[in-house]
């Protein structure tokens, strides 16, 4: 069955990291647009970040940028993201999602709709 699982998440200080994990089962990741996403309850779901399939080119959020760090490991099959300088108002459920292909040829990073899978997600919370 296809699945991506999101790992890492927990409660940390402002000021903070944490990495948080996206791994998938029954495919490889590699070849995948992987994107990240985070949802506060009440608020519009916000694109945090993606990276690419064949140059592992990266798009971030200018929210989150020079702080967030996204990265793929494809002999594990995972993508990471790296939070540091975690802010309060970072702290949401955090989703990994997949699309098969690379950016090339896009103008925008891609939509939660636009990807073929999706991760139940898991929670940041940053507070002291």
């Amino acid at each position: 069955q296809v699945q991506l699982v999101e790992s890492g998440g927990g409660v940390v200080q402002p000021g903070g990291s944490l990495r948080l994990s996206c791994a998938a089962s029954a495919f490889s990741l590699d070849g995948y647009v992987i994107g990240w996403f985070r949802q506060v309850p009440g608020k519009e779901r916000e694109r945090v970040g993606c990276i690419s399939s064949s140059d592992d080119r990266t798009w971030y959020a200018d929210s989150v940028k020079g702080r967030f760090t996204i990265s793929r490991d494809n002999a594990k099959n995972t993508v990471y993201l790296q939070m540091n300088s975690l802010k309060p108002e970072d702290t949401a459920l955090y989703s990994c999602t997949a699309k098969e292909g690379s950016l090339e040829g896009w103008t925008y990073p891609p939509r939660w709709s636009e990807y073929d899978y999706w991760g139940q997600g898991t929670q940041v919370t940053v507070s002291s």
